[in-house]
């Protein structure tokens, strides 16, 4: 029986790493999808699920469905990636995937083609047994706008996914959540992002005679000395303190004679639920009218945080990736924003684990051959254990 199981976890471990391989080679540059959706419901039609397709604009959705009562266990994926910039830079080209010192290449290769080759493979080799998920329903959302607005993505079918399968229990998203080992932590919520860009107008002049110009960039970068000194606030047990970082400082002119007619500044803030983003934009319109009271500021406020509390799928992720790799997993919140974030409104639990995220955006973007067969097998695991403490059904 074990050289059996062995067997299984080796096929099912060299379908996924198929599979990935298959999804790199299409440069699927967001909001393009380049063919991933429906080489992956191919997939999983095979393994029965229902397939529904929800587009929005330059954006492919897709939904998969299987079962027919139980509680609902929801993957949530993107087949989108960021550009893979110059393909000179890469060692190997960045659309063809390249295995190399066990190691796979290729842009999507960690942030997250081969999450959501391992969850599919995972549930095609579940579907050939199905009394392991009797009394589960599982669901696979898939889109190719994370990477981009995250406007025609997730958060607009979010709705649309719980009006058609109405409670979602659980929520597994394959974000490369892990450090440096895979498994080695799982995010179990997010914090939000609040962006400005405040501008500042003054007059141009010659540096020489300052006193017939008003530099703009005298007022604005008091405004940024305050602003990286402030202690927002001091975080919660699982959300860090808010953060803010200046992104970057423009002005109408690089003369180095020249005083500036105009001066702008971009920053972020990753901000906690000790605080709000109302909160934090009065806060910063105070220090605008201490120093630069004519000043204009945008926002861009993208996320808001989201934390979901310990429950069977936290509990299932945990027991699997103890038992693979002989410890637990950190939790924490950590990181960017993820899709997850329009999935936990709903009431939810979510939980993020993926690959290893070291090389995600990179060039070079890469994961281990070997963790993407023992991703498989984890997601495998998990929705085994989850299936075990869904009630019979009738």
């Amino acid at each position: 029986m074990a050289d059996h199981n062995a067997m299984d976890s080796a096929a099912s471990a060299d379908r996924a790493v198929a599979l990935t391989e298959a999804l790199i080679a299409r440069a699927s540059v967001t909001p393009s999808d380049a063919g991933c959706q429906s080489q992956i419901a191919a997939h999983l039609e095979s393994a029965g699920f229902t397939i529904d397709w929800l587009p929005r604009g330059e954006v492919t959705n897709l939904l998969a469905t299987r079962g027919q009562s139980g509680p609902l266990l929801l993957f949530v994926g993107h087949t989108d990636v960021v550009p893979p910039g110059p393909a000179a830079d890469w060692q190997s080209p960045p659309f063809a995937p390249t295995r190399r010192d066990g190691y796979l290449y290729g842009r999507g290769s960690a942030d997250m083609k081969t999450s959501v080759a391992a969850f599919v493979t995972a549930c095609e080799t579940l579907a050939a047994t199905p009394s392991a998920t009797d009394g589960l329903r599982i669901a696979i959302a898939l889109t190719s706008d994370e990477e981009g607005p995250a406007q025609d993505g997730i958060r607009a079918i979010a709705p649309v996914i719980a009006d058609r399968l109405g409670t979602i229990d659980w929520c597994l998203v394959g974000e490369p959540s892990s450090q440096s080992t895979l498994g080695d932590t799982i995010r179990v919520g997010r914090r939000g992002s609040l962006s400005g860009e405040i501008t500042v107008t003054g007059r141009q002049g010659h540096v020489a005679y300052p006193d017939q110009a008003d530099n703009p960039l005298h007022r604005l970068t008091p405004v940024l000395a305050e602003l990286v000194n402030v202690q927002w606030d001091t975080g919660t047990d699982e959300f860090p303190p808010t953060q803010l970082q200046v992104t970057g400082i423009d002005t109408d002119t690089d003369a180095g004679n020249v005083i500036p007619g105009r001066a702008s500044a971009r920053f972020n803030l990753r901000y906690s639920p000790a605080t709000t983003a109302e909160a934090l934009q009065q806060r910063i319109a105070q220090t605008l009218d201490a120093h630069a009271p004519t000043a204009a500021i945008d926002w861009h406020h993208s996320a808001v945080p989201f934390a979901s509390d310990a429950g069977p799928l936290r509990q299932a992720v945990i027991d699997v990736i103890a038992a693979q790799t002989g410890a637990a997993p950190i939790a924490n919140t950590a990181g960017g924003t993820s899709d997850g974030r329009f999935i936990a409104p709903l009431g939810a639990e979510v939980v993020e684990f993926g690959p290893v995220n070291q090389s995600i955006h990179q060039v070079d973007e890469h994961v281990a051959l070997a963790a993407i067969g023992q991703l498989t097998e984890a997601y495998e695991a998990i929705i085994r254990q989850l299936g075990r403490s869904a009630p019979l059904p009738d």
